[in-house]
C-alpha cells in the first residue's frame, strides 16, 4: 500500500489540506482506490467511505495538530506516488516514463520556459509582438530539456532517492524501471530536441548544446559542493539565453541579456532553497548537500538577499533593453510575490515548501506580462 498525502475529512474544509494518511494495517480494508475517483473534483481527488477497525489509530496529522477518526467517516485522499489521470488514460507501461519525466507535474517546465520567453520579449524590436512560432518552438524545447534533466537526475541519483522519502517511490529508485530503459529513454528525449534546434541558427544550437551538459553534471555538484542551487541557477536560467540567440543571433546587448540572466540564476536559488528545505532531514542522513543545509536557520535572510540581488537585476534588464512604464509597475507586483514567498514559508513543513516552490510559475507570468506590456507600450 503506497502512502497517501494531501489527505482531509471531506468535512468542514473548503479545501483539501495537508495531511499524511498512512496505511492501514488490517487486511481486510480494500484500499485501492485508483479505480474510484471523482472527476469533477478540481483537485483530482479521490472519494471513498471505508468501515474503519475499532482499533483505528490516530494516523492523520495536519502540521502539529492530530486529527482522530471514528468508524464510516469519508476520507478525501490524493496519492502523490502517482496522479489518478495517470493510471486511468495512459497506457501502464508508459506511465513510469511519465513519471520519471515529471510529466504529472508542470512547475519544472514553467521554471525552464519563463526565462526563455522573458528573453524573447527583450529581443524583439520595440511596439511589436514576438514571434509566436518562436516561442512555441522553445516552449517545446523547454518542455524536452525539462524532461531529459529530470531523467538524467534520476539516473544520477538512484542510490541516494532509495533512502529519501520523498523520492523512495520514484520509478528507478524503486525499480519499476531498470537503469538502462533510464538511460535508452534519455537518448529517446535528446533526440527528440535536436531536429528542433536544428531549425535555429549556430549560436542558439551550440547554447543548447551547452544547455544539455550543464543538466548532466548539475546532480554531482550535489555530492562536492553545499551550493548546487546556484549551479541549477545557471542551468535552467540557460534557457533565457537560447531565447536570445534565437531572435538576435548574436550577444551584442549583453547590457540587456545579462542582467536578466543573473537574475534569474538568483531568482532559482530562492525557490530553490524554499524546495531543499523538504529534504534536508533526509539528506543530511545520506551525504547529499544543498543550500538549506548550508543557511539552516539563517536562510531566511539569505533568501532576502538573494531575492534583492534577483529583483535589482531585472529591473536593470528592463532598463537597459528599453521596456515601457507597465513592466517597472509589473516588477512592484513580482517583488510582493518573491517577498510574500520567503517572509511566510514554514521551512519546518515540507508540503509548504512545496506550496511556495509551485507559486513561482506566478512569478514568472507576472514579470513576462510586465515585459510584453512593457515593450508594446508607446
Amino acid at each position: 500500500m503506497e502512502l497517501l498525502s494531501a489527505a482531509s475529512l471531506s468535512f468542514p474544509y473548503k479545501r483539501s489540506t495537508a495531511v499524511k494518511c498512512a496505511t492501514l494495517h488490517d487486511q481486510k480494508v480494500n484500499l485501492n482506490h485508483t479505480n474510484v475517483y471523482d472527476k469533477s473534483s478540481s483537485f483530482n481527488h479521490v472519494r471513498f467511505s471505508l468501515p474503519l477497525p475499532k482499533t483505528f489509530p490516530t494516523i492523520i496529522s495536519e502540521g502539529r495538530r492530530m486529527l482522530s477518526l471514528s468508524r464510516g467517516e469519508k476520507i478525501v485522499c490524493q496519492s502523490t506516488v502517482r496522479p489518478v489521470w495517470l493510471d486511468t488514460t495512459l497506457p501502464e507501461p508508459l506511465r513510469p516514463y511519465f513519471m520519471l519525466a515529471r510529466l504529472n507535474r508542470d512547475i519544472g517546465w514553467w521554471l525552464q520556459v519563463w526565462p526563455s520567453y522573458w528573453s524573447i520579449v527583450l529581443a524583439t524590436k520595440p511596439g511589436v509582438l514576438p514571434d509566436l512560432r518562436l516561442m512555441i518552438l522553445l516552449g517545446w524545447i523547454s518542455l524536452l530539456m525539462h524532461t531529459s534533466g529530470c531523467t538524467i537526475n534520476d539516473l544520477h541519483d538512484i542510490e541516494f532517492d532509495k533512502q529519501v522519502s520523498r523520492s523512495k517511490k520514484r520509478p528507478l529508485a524503486s525499480g519499476e524501471l531498470t537503469p538502462v530503459q533510464g538511460w535508452s529513454f534519455w537518448v529517446f528525449q535528446l533526440l527528440l530536441t535536436t531536429p528542433i534546434f536544428l531549425v535555429h541558427n549556430k549560436l542558439c544550437i551550440g547554447l543548447a548544446a551547452a544547455h544539455h551538459l550543464l543538466a548532466f553534471l548539475y546532480p554531482f555538484l550535489k555530492r562536492v559542493t553545499y551550493l548546487p542551487q546556484a549551479f541549477l541557477g545557471v542551468a535552467v536560467n540557460w534557457s533565457a539565453l537560447v531565447g536570445w540567440a534565437a531572435v538576435r543571433g548574436n550577444f551584442s546587448d549583453i547590457g540587456t541579456i545579462l542582467p536578466i540572466f543573473i537574475g534569474g540564476v538568483f531568482w532559482t536559488l530562492v525557490y530553490d532553497t524554499i524546495y531543499a528545505h523538504q529534504d534536508k532531514v533526509d539528506d543530511a542522513k545520506v551525504g547529499v548537500k544543498s543550500t538549506a543545509l548550508l543557511f539552516g536557520d539563517s536562510t531566511l535572510y539569505w533568501n532576502l538577499g538573494f531575492s534583492a540581488i534577483s529583483i535589482c537585476c531585472l529591473l536593470l534588464g528592463g532598463y537597459n533593453g528599453g521596456l515601457g512604464w507597465p513592466y517597472f509597475a509589473s516588477m512592484v507586483a513580482a517583488a510582493g510575490q518573491l517577498l510574500w514567498q520567503v517572509l511566510t514559508v514554514d521551512l519546518s513543513n515540507p508540503s509548504e515548501c512545496n506550496r511556495k516552490f509551485v507559486s513561482n510559475k506566478w512569478f514568472g507570468a507576472i514579470i513576462f506580462t510586465g515585459m510584453l506590456l512593457g515593450r508594446l507600450a508607446p
